[in-house]
């Protein structure tokens, strides 16, 4: 558990030292009381000097005596604690890195290549310190961790229905949500603080991405051929309601099933329509 603690300032014991150090040397050459004495203090003032630190802003220095926590200075000064002190910095300042897209499998197993970026802070220095090994190492593997198991649950794109399930391209805002709130619980243990995660990078792996480019290029050209078909039906029915109406012209089923396919033809295709002149008859 971290416990914040507070040192004696270091400018007063600094002072003390100096000037032990100049009596000491004072006493060890006029040999007044004697050289011992000199010497002794002259020890002891230089032994001292090792309890002096400074902690910068948004730092923070951990003290452990003998293999003991005796707590944590976080605020910013000059002190001076015991010189036997193990002396401990570390940043509490917000940091960010940018993993590499990294291989990993979606939910329906095609690999894919996801690079995630993680906004973080050491919030607990005594976790930090003593219950992971290297912190900042414990940051990137649980976060590569944390993207493979989100990655699992997501599909990378729905072709079927676009609407029907979040997937790792459509659903951005849930998918990084759920991506900090996994890596926020892995570093719990060790005293860190996620402030943002979200993906970076998101594409399908080299090995598959022409055969998924080949696919997303058919589903486009069906839903727009399906739209095109549509909108067709619709012009159709409406230009044989308005003959109709307007009684321009009398079909019977035939010349009417004729029409129609003339019309789906003409307004179906990719390409412009050539006008053909029948100087015949209609059934001709």
């Amino acid at each position: 558990m971290e416990k914040i603690t507070k040192p004696s300032s270091g400018f007063l014991v600094l002072f003390l030292s100096f000037s032990g150090i100049a009596a000491a040397i004072f006493l060890f050459f006029t040999g007044f009381p004697g050289p011992i004495f000199g010497g002794v203090a002259l020890i002891l003032s230089l032994i001292s000097l090792g309890g002096f630190f400074i902690v910068d802003p948004n730092k923070a220095m951990v003290l452990l005596l003998f293999g003991e926590y005796k707590g944590t200075v976080k605020a910013n000064g000059f002190y001076w604690v015991n010189p036997f002190m193990t002396k401990k910095k570390i940043s509490l300042r917000v940091r960010n890195f940018e993993n590499k897209p990294l291989k990993v499998n979606d939910k329906i197993g095609n690999p894919v290549m996801i690079g995630t970026i993680v906004v973080w802070q050491v919030e607990d220095t005594f976790k930090a310190s003593f219950e992971v090994e290297d912190y900042e190492n414990f940051v990137h593997l649980q976060t590569d961790a944390a993207v493979r198991k989100m990655a699992g649950l997501y599909c990378y794109d729905n072709f079927d229905d676009n609407h029907s399930e979040v997937t790792l391209r459509s659903g951005v805002e849930e998918v990084n949500h759920s991506l900090e709130k996994e890596i926020a619980e892995r570093l719990l243990q060790a005293g860190i603080k996620v402030i943002e995660a979200r993906i970076s990078n998101l594409a399908y792996a080299a090995e598959i991405a022409s055969a998924m480019l080949q696919r997303q290029q058919a589903t486009a050209i069906v839903a727009a051929r399906q739209k095109i078909v549509e909108g067709a039906v619709g012009m159709v029915e409406m230009a044989l309601a308005d003959l109709k109406m307007k009684d321009i012209i009398e079909f019977d089923q035939e010349k009417k099933a004729a029409m129609v396919s003339n019309l789906m033809v003409v307004l179906c295709s990719d390409r412009s329509a050539s006008p053909v002149v029948n100087v015949g008859t209609l059934n001709q």
